[in-house]
């Protein structure tokens, strides 16, 4: 039996589908798929590092792809939740769908398929979050600028939201967590890494970026936020499981300091 290895990747995508693509293209017998600077390689296993190749990584897309359009949403959507150890759970989703016979389901009695295909659904979720709960303010450079900090990395994933709705003005969405943005210029959108001396919330945290008109379209939103709310059906619990509270600090129509 041919000794295991520890595949080590720069932590992108494309990055990750190329260690794939090596470890089927040379039969490797996989202990595990690393970041590079994670430093936990196995006692058994020897290391090898993968250098991202682009049609490398089109050929794994790809091949999952024509496999199964929910397999492929599956892979990316979980490998953006950055779980402890997904990478080589993803490599096990790969091998047994490129096992399974074409057209046919995967075996979500399976404890991998299962797992990646839950994870994925909670990735999703956030995703529709991010999407509903991103407040943008209007900066003194006439960009829309909107703080996030997602559980997952939905960044990429709502991209293409945001473009489409907001096509006709400037705006960044940026991941303090993450500590990088996307930016639309009127044309396209690009990933963007600041250095911020300081996180921007909502009104509660005025700061010199900002237009002073922005924060009184805040007061109004806020004001047609009460308005709307009646109180005889306010439910908190309901309302804290739709909004949940980590997300309100980036949030005009909540006045709670955080």
């Amino acid at each position: 039996m041919e000794p295991s290895k520890t595949l080590i990747y720069d932590g992108s995508f494309n990055g990750f589908l190329t260690a794939v693509f090596v470890a089927f293209d040379e039969k490797i017998n996989v202990a595990d798929i690393q970041k590079n600077g994670q430093g936990q390689n196995g006692l058994f296993s020897e290391s090898e590092t993968i250098f991202t190749h682009v049609e490398k990584a089109k050929r794994v897309w790809n091949g999952i792809r024509n496999k199964s359009h929910n397999a492929i949403a599956n892979v990316y959507f979980a490998f953006l939740s950055e779980t402890e150890g997904v990478e080589l759970m993803l490599y096990t989703y790969i091998q047994k769908l490129m096992a399974t016979t074409l057209g046919k389901q995967m075996d979500y009695s399976d404890g991998i398929v299962l797992f990646i295909d839950q994870l994925a659904k909670k990735v999703g979720r956030e995703k529709h979050r991010m999407e509903a709960f991103v407040r943008f303010q209007l900066t003194k450079d006439d960009i829309y600028f909107a703080n996030i900090e997602p559980d997952f990395d939905v960044l990429p994933l709502i991209s293409k939201h945001f473009r489409n709705r907001y096509a006709d003005q400037q705006w960044l969405i940026y991941d303090v967590k993450r500590n990088y943005g996307i930016y639309y210029n009127l044309d396209h959108v690009e990933m963007v890494s600041l250095n911020l001396k300081e996180i921007h919330f909502n009104k509660i945290h005025k700061s010199d970026a900002f237009v002073s008109e922005e924060y009184d379209y805040q007061t109004l939103w806020n004001d047609y936020f009460k308005s709307t709310g009646i109180k005889s059906r306010i439910n908190p619990k309901l309302h804290t499981q739709h909004v949940p509270k980590r997300y309100w600090k980036y949030l005009s129509e909540k006045k709670q300091a955080v």
